[in-house]
C-alpha cells in the first residue's frame, strides 16, 4: 500500500496563497463557496487563517450574497454532514438526537433556523442549514469563537414549496410545513431538550417567518438565553450605522436629532424589529417611547399602514398610524411628500423598488437624505449605490444589507457603508457567553449599537463612514462585548462574578485574550511558515 507524501519543496511555498490562486481562479460565487466549505472540511484552521485575513473578500462569499444561492441549491451541492438536522419525525426523541452533537460540553452557542424565510428567498426548508453554518462562522471569524463550541441546527420541519418536495434530491422531510398547534408543540419539546443537553448553550434564532420569528422569541427569551438576529441583531446594527447617519445628516441642515423621521418601506419581521430598536434613538435624544413612536412611519404592499386597516397583522399594529383619515396612501411617492421623512429604509426583498423618482423625492427634501436599502440579497435589493450616487447628486447617506463596492461621481469616490448584522452578532454572542448572561435583554442589544456607532476610527470618521470597516471586525466586536458584558451586569443577568472586578481596559484586554485564533495564524506570527 502506498503513503501519499508531500512534495519535497511544499514547505517552501506558502500553502495560503495556493488556495486563494485556486479560490479566485472560480468565476461563480457558487463555485468558490463549495471550494471554501471543501477546504473547511479538510483543514479547518487553514480556512479561518484565510478567512481572518481576507474578511472583505470571503465575507460575501461565506454569507450574504452567495449563501443563498448556496441555501437554494443546497440539496445538489450537499457533500458531507456539516450540521445537525432535528426533524418533526424526530417529535418525542429529539433530546436523543441533539444527544449525538460530538462537542456537548465545549457547546456555547448555536444558531437554529427553520429555512422558511431565507434571505428574502422564501420557504426553503432543510435547506437553509447554510444560514446556520455560515453565521457560525462568521462568529468564529469575528468574535473568536471557537469552531468546537458552535452548534449549527436546522429544524427539518417540511416545506410549502413544492418544487423541494418534487426534486428527487432535495434532503428534507417530504411534507407540508405543521400547523401551529403542532409547530409550538415541536418548539417546546425542543428548547427544553436544547436547555438540558447544552446547560451553557446561547440560541440565535435565524431565518424564521416572520409571524414565528416575534412569537417564539416573546415566548422564550425570558425562559432561556436567546435572541433573533432578524428581529434583535438588524435592528441594533442599523440603530448603530443610523445615529451616525442622523449626525452627518443634521450637520448638514441643521436639523436637531429629536427632529428626524424615518420611514419604513417594508413590515415584516425585520422591518417592524428594526422600527423597534430605532426607537432607541429618539429616547436617546430626549424624547419620550410615545413620542418617540410618532416618528416612525411603516408601509407594506398596502401602502401606508394604518390602525383602521381591516385585518392588520398583530405585529404591525404597534407603528400604525391614527392621525391620517384621508384615501389610502399606496404609492411611495405620495407617502414620501405626505411623511417628509429624513430617511427611507428598504426591508421589503424588492428589487430597485426605490425609483429615481424616490431618490430625488428624498434628496428635495433633504440636503443629505439617508437611504438605506437593507434587504439581501443583492437581487432583492431596494436601491443599487450608483444609482443612488447619481440620482442624488452624491448627497445620499448610503448603506445597504448587502455589500457594494464604491463608485465615482463628478470627480469623487464614495465608499457605501454595510448594514452587515456581522458587526453585531458576534460581540452580542461573546460578551453573553463570557458574562454567563440568563438572558440577552433589550439593555444588552441597545449598547451594542451603541459601541458599534462609536466604533468609528478618526480615518473613518474623516471618510464620513455609517460603519466601521470589516477588516477591524475583532476590534468592534471586542468594543461590542465590553458594553454586552457591562449591560448584563448593571441589568444583573451575569453568573461571571470575576468581571465585575475588573476595570475597562482590563476587562477589554481579557475579552481579546479570550478570543480563538487558529493554529495556523499563531504559527505565522511566529514567522514559523
Amino acid at each position: 500500500m502506498s503513503v501519499a507524501r508531500f512534495p519535497p519543496h511544499f514547505k517552501n511555498t506558502d500553502h495560503r496563497q495556493r488556495c486563494l490562486v485556486q479560490l479566485r481562479s472560480k468565476q461563480v460565487a457558487l463555485e468558490k463557496y463549495i471550494y471554501l466549505n471543501g477546504l473547511k472540511g479538510r483543514d479547518s484552521n487553514l480556512f479561518y487563517d484565510i478567512l481572518l485575513d481576507n474578511m472583505q473578500e470571503l465575507v460575501p462569499i461565506l454569507y450574504t450574497p452567495t449563501v443563498g444561492d448556496a441555501c437554494v441549491n443546497y440539496s445538489h451541492i450537499w457533500r458531507r454532514p456539516e450540521g445537525l438536522f432535528v426533524s418533526i419525525e424526530d417529535k418525542g426523541h429529539i433530546r436523543e438526537v441533539l444527544s449525538s452533537w460530538p462537542n456537548i460540553h465545549d457547546s456555547r452557542i448555536a444558531v437554529v433556523t427553520d429555512g422558511s424565510r431565507i434571505l428574502g428567498l422564501g420557504d426553503l426548508g432543510a435547506n437553509g442549514l447554510p444560514i446556520s453554518v455560515g453565521k457560525l462562522d462568521l462568529y468564529i471569524a469575528g468574535a473568536g469563537i471557537k469552531p468546537t463550541s458552535t452548534v449549527p441546527i436546522c429544524l427539518d420541519l417540511g416545506t410549502n414549496t413544492q418544487k423541494y418536495l418534487d426534486d428527487p434530491l432535495y434532503i428534507g422531510v417530504r411534507r407540508q410545513r405543521p400547523g401551529p398547534a403542532e409547530m409550538d408543540a415541536f418548539m417546546e419539546e425542543f428548547m427544553q431538550a436544547m436547555k438540558d443537553v447544552f446547560p451553557h448553550l446561547v440560541i440565535q434564532f435565524e431565518d424564521f417567518s416572520t409571524d414565528n420569528a416575534f412569537k417564539y422569541l416573546d415566548k422564550y427569551r425570558s425562559q432561556y438565553t436567546v435572541f433573533n438576529d432578524d428581529i434583535q441583531g438588524t435592528g441594533s446594527v442599523i440603530l448603530g450605522g443610523f445615529i451616525n447617519a442622523a449626525r452627518l445628516s443634521s450637520a448638514a441642515s441643521n436639523l436637531p436629532l429629536s427632529d428626524h423621521k424615518i420611514l419604513f418601506f417594508g413590515a415584516g419581521s425585520a422591518g417592524i424589529g428594526v422600527a423597534k430598536q430605532l426607537l432607541s434613538f429618539f429616547t436617546m435624544s430626549g424624547l419620550s417611547e410615545e413620542e418617540a413612536r410618532k416618528r416612525i412611519y411603516t408601509v407594506d404592499s398596502k401602502g401606508l399602514i394604518t390602525a383602521d386597516r381591516k385585518g392588520l397583522q398583530e405585529h404591525k399594529k404597534f407603528f400604525a398610524r391614527t392621525d391620517y383619515n384621508g384615501p389610502a396612501l399606496t404609492n411611495l411617492v405620495d407617502i414620501i411628500k405626505y411623511v417628509k421623512p429624513t430617511a427611507l429604509l428598504g426591508l421589503s426583498t424588492m428589487r430597485n423598488a426605490f425609483s429615481e423618482e424616490v431618490v430625488k423625492a428624498m434628496s428635495g427634501l433633504n440636503k443629505r437624505p439617508i437611504i438605506f436599502p437593507l434587504s439581501n440579497p443583492v437581487a432583492l435589493s431596494e436601491l443599487d449605490y450608483s444609482d443612488a450616487i447619481q440620482w442624488s447628486n452624491g448627497e445620499v447617506i448610503f448603506a445597504s444589507g448587502s455589500p457594494y463596492k464604491p463608485v465615482s461621481h463628478g470627480g469623487k469616490d464614495f465608499e457605501p457603508g454595510q448594514g452587515n448584522n456581522m458587526y453585531i452578532f458576534p460581540g452580542i454572542g461573546l460578551g453573553t457567553i463570557l458574562s454567563k448572561a440568563h438572558h440577552v435583554s433589550d439593555g444588552m442589544v441597545e449598547q451594542a449599537a451603541n459601541a458599534l456607532a462609536s466604533s468609528l476610527n478618526a480615518e473613518e470618521q474623516a471618510a464620513q463612514l455609517v460603519y466601521p470597516r470589516l477588516g477591524r471586525i475583532r476590534d468592534i466586536s471586542a468594543q461590542i462585548a465590553l458594553a454586552v458584558i457591562r449591560q448584563a451586569q448593571k441589568e444583573h443577568l451575569d453568573d461571571n462574578a470575576y468581571l465585575r472586578t475588573l476595570p475597562d481596559a482590563e476587562l477589554f484586554g481579557l475579552i481579546q485574550d479570550k478570543m480563538w485564533q487558529p493554529p495556523v495564524l499563531r504559527t505565522k506570527a511566529l514567522g514559523m511558515l
